[in-house]
């Protein structure tokens, strides 16, 4: 543990901007949910009429989980903004570990610091002393922001508690994800792949009332310890047992390894290598492949969830006005069960915009790794380079949200007796999203030709147009202040009008967004950071 405090000064110089930008949207986005439905539903019958809807609708509550007390302005807030903001947070979480621990490692900058008077274990306690610092300032300013709106205070700490417990619980699942591989990469993958699928479990069991699969999901923890509604205080100890059982089965796994290496041995690859690796694109193919397979199957698996749900959420909202006005709000207008799949669908299109953003700053893992020198020193320009893996990015999204929207369609379809016509339909409606993650592809590729020390900004943008797209409504933010997201102007498919401009506009600003972010990289040194 030599050491630690030291990394702990040094983590939080290098993270203050980024680390200041999670807080400050996650808690705004807390209170603004808590104003809005004040606002919006001020009397107690409104409140109580809608969480019987609410309690009636399997659909709805995969995306937003269950109501414990509608009559009140913070049991709505609960429901609203627990499930988002447990996400948030938890990734953060995922994002800050790994960043301080395995990406230090592979970077080579943690054998540096291994030759001065640091402990063995000093990184990861740094980077875990950081994001407990983090969750624990997120709980408090929750805490505050509710309470200073009214709200009963033992409501409002729960809550916080209940975030922040959610986000210690992934910062060590980070933790141990990064003992695993050797790769930052690889690491990041396995900690989000455990964090949908704790949503898949959580999502699952609130739709079909089985407690067992919601208790399951540490997501469906925090909603469990039921801030303003009858708090249960006993369930934040199940967080943060769990998080000292992965912490220290992190510690073991880390004395148990070589620095730089990981449990998992990396596997061997053939004696000679393919043809198609004697190019840019095929050595990019090659470095993506395997991420984005488990991206599409990870997408089939949520699009099958949403599309068995489909059908029940277009029969519950015939003649349910006010429900469908909560539908328009987390997906844009429209109505029955389109208006359910166009909202499934943009929260596909906001979580391939996470994969887009992780495929372009692969770019700035091989170079920091210096493994971009040794590619770049033979017969190969910088830009192709850098666009074989823009094209692994856009690409590959394309690929993943074509899975996911024609497992939607096809789950659709067999509960209506219309497989392969929905499939279809829903696959090419998954497109629609395509030139607004795009956009999301094309900053972070600004980002590393231009600012390669910020790039972690590519991500806080990505959160920030979630929260505009999903609580933009809700927060009644200013229709200029909501048009920053470039899913803000899609349009809304099914169900609505597709229009060419839109798309064009946003495939034109992406282009020159990544276009200027390849000519930049052209004309800048190889920093290796």
């Amino acid at each position: 543990m030599t050491g630690t405090l030291a990394l702990v000064r040094l983590a939080l110089r290098r993270d203050r901007l980024l680390l200041a930008v999670w807080i400050l949207l996650i808690v705004v986005a807390v209170a603004g949910t808590a104003s809005a439905i004040g606002e919006l539903y001020p009397g107690m019958r409104q409140r109580v009429a809608l969480g019987v809807t609410i309690g009636s609708t399997p659909a709805l509550q995969a995306i937003t989980g269950p109501v414990f007390d509608s009559a009140s302005v913070g049991g709505l807030t609960a429901w609203r903004a627990t499930t988002i903001t447990a996400v948030l947070t938890a990734l953060m979480n995922l994002l800050l570990i790994t960043r301080h621990t395995r990406a230090e490692e592979e970077s080579g900058r943690a054998e540096l610091l291994g030759a001065c008077a640091v402990g063995r274990h000093a990184l990861m306690s740094s980077a875990l002393l950081v994001a407990a610092g983090a969750n624990l300032l997120i709980g408090l300013l929750i805490t505050a922001a509710l309470a200073g709106q009214g709200l009963p205070g033992t409501g409002a700490l729960a809550f916080g508690l209940a975030i922040a417990c959610t986000g210690w619980l992934f910062a060590a699942v980070a933790a141990l994800t990064a003992q695993l591989t050797e790769h930052a990469r690889t690491a990041n993958g396995l900690a989000l792949a455990m964090l949908g699928l704790a949503f898949l479990l959580r999502a699952g069991g609130d739709a079909a009332q089985i407690d067992a699969l919601s208790w399951a999901s540490p997501l469906g923890w925090a909603q469990r310890v039921r801030a303003f509604a009858g708090e249960r205080w006993w369930v934040l100890a199940l967080s943060a047992l769990a998080a000292l059982v992965l912490v220290a089965l992190a510690a073991a796994l880390a004395r148990r390894r070589d620095l730089g290496a990981g449990v998992l041995p990396p596997r061997r690859g053939p004696a000679d290598a393919p043809p198609y690796l004697g190019s840019p694109l095929g050595l990019a193919w090659r470095l993506h492949r395997g991420g984005l397979l488990a991206w599409a199957a990870g997408f089939a698996v949520m699009g099958t969830l949403f599309g068995t749900l489909a059908d029940s959420a277009g029969q519950i909202l015939r003649g349910n006005p006010r429900l469908a006005a909560i539908l328009d709000q987390l997906g844009g207008a429209g109505a029955l069960t389109d208006t359910f799949l166009a909202t499934v669908l943009g929260v596909m299109g906001l979580v391939a915009g996470g994969f887009a953003v992780q495929a372009v700053l692969r770019l700035q893992t091989e170079e920091s790794a210096l493994r971009a020198e040794s590619v770049l020193a033979a017969a190969v320009s910088r830009t192709g380079w850098t666009l074989a893996h823009l094209a692994m990015a856009l690409g590959g999204a394309a690929v993943i949200l074509t899975a996911g929207g024609f497992a939607v369609g096809l789950a659709h379809g067999l509960r209506t007796g219309e497989a392969g016509p929905q499939a279809l339909r829903l696959a090419g409606a998954a497109w629609v999203q395509l030139p607004a993650v795009w956009v999301a592809a094309a900053l972070a590729m600004l980002l590393y030709g231009v600012l390669p020390r910020l790039t972690a900004l590519a991500w806080a943008a990505l959160t920030g147009f979630a929260l505009l797209g999903q609580l933009g409504e809700v927060l009644q933010l200013p229709g200029s202040l909501r048009n920053l997201s470039p899913y803000a102007h899609l349009p809304q498919a099914p169900g609505g009008e597709v229009t060419a401009r839109p798309l064009l506009w946003l495939a034109t600003v992406a282009v020159a967004c990544a276009g200027a972010g390849v000519l930049t990289f052209r004309r800048r040194d190889l920093t290796g950071n």
